[in-house]
């Protein structure tokens, strides 16, 4: 359900000289299926994300979600696709309901369509107390309910969590650990970016590995251990950055 074909992009700096966040990146995510870009701060998870969410276009590469590329159908992939950051912002004058019907009728949908899925919704996410409450007014993780609810009210078939899980508590990050395996167990595919080694290895499918921008190393964590010799995805990432000759490690090593 997504194909990313040699994606790259690139940011013009002061210097004059062109900053490569994403260098001919290549994966892909199926129906059913989590698949987790990992990589430290900085790898190029989040350029990438907001490429295939159309908030950024692609320097060179191709990329299609359900078919429809993203630079020919920008909107109709919109239509096909739930985004959710950590950072998300939300109306903070609005309650719960009136935000969630606003983004509602922002993908066409009819009245007594968005009703039934905010009671829908509702049911996945316990979110009665607060429904009608000021956005203002709610804790973080209640906030963090009310951003899953305006990406998923049009029920998308492709989701998309960019480092969804930063900053929250325990809790919270767990509910939402949570709702991505139910997003998985109804056919929906799921691209996670993290850099948190420990919650690639509790979600993943298949884990897709980047590092300044490329693409470090794709497969399941069992083959990734059975490739390595390491039984720690922490050991397995550095093994493979290490590899690859990337001078921070080099560094390290000689400290070390």
């Amino acid at each position: 359900m997504i194909s990313v074909e040699g994606l790259t992009k690139e940011f013009s700096q002061k210097e004059g000289e062109n900053l490569k966040a994403v260098d001919n990146l290549s994966f892909q995510a199926n129906a059913g299926e989590i698949v987790v870009l990992l990589g430290v701060n900085g790898a190029g998870k989040t350029t990438t994300m907001r490429m295939l969410s159309t908030v950024l276009q692609p320097t060179s590469g191709r990329a299609t979600i359900c078919g429809y590329d993203l630079l020919e159908a920008p909107q109709k992939i919109r239509r096909k696709l739930g985004f959710l950051s950590g950072d998300t912002g939300l109306y903070r004058r609005l309650t719960a309901r009136e935000l969630i019907t606003y983004f509602g009728k922002l993908y066409d949908m009819p009245g007594r369509k968005i009703a039934e899925r905010i009671e829908l919704i509702d049911g996945m996410l316990d979110m009665k107390d607060f429904l009608d409450k000021k956005i203002d007014s709610l804790s973080t993780g209640m906030r963090q309910k009310v951003s899953i609810a305006r990406s998923i009210v049009h029920d998308p078939p492709v989701m998309i969590f960019d480092e969804a899980t930063a900053g929250l508590d325990i809790l919270t990050a767990k509910n939402i650990i949570s709702f991505i395996h139910s997003c998985k167990t109804e056919g929906k595919c799921v691209l996670f970016s993290t850099h948190i080694m420990r919650e690639a290895e509790r979600i993943a499918d298949r884990i897709v590995m980047i590092h300044q921008g490329r693409m470090l190393k794709e497969g399941t964590w069992a083959e990734m251990k059975e490739d390595t010799g390491e039984a720690d995805l922490d050991d397995i990432f550095i093994k493979y950055v290490s590899s690859q000759n990337a001078p921070e490690f080099e560094v390290m090593n000689e400290l070390d």
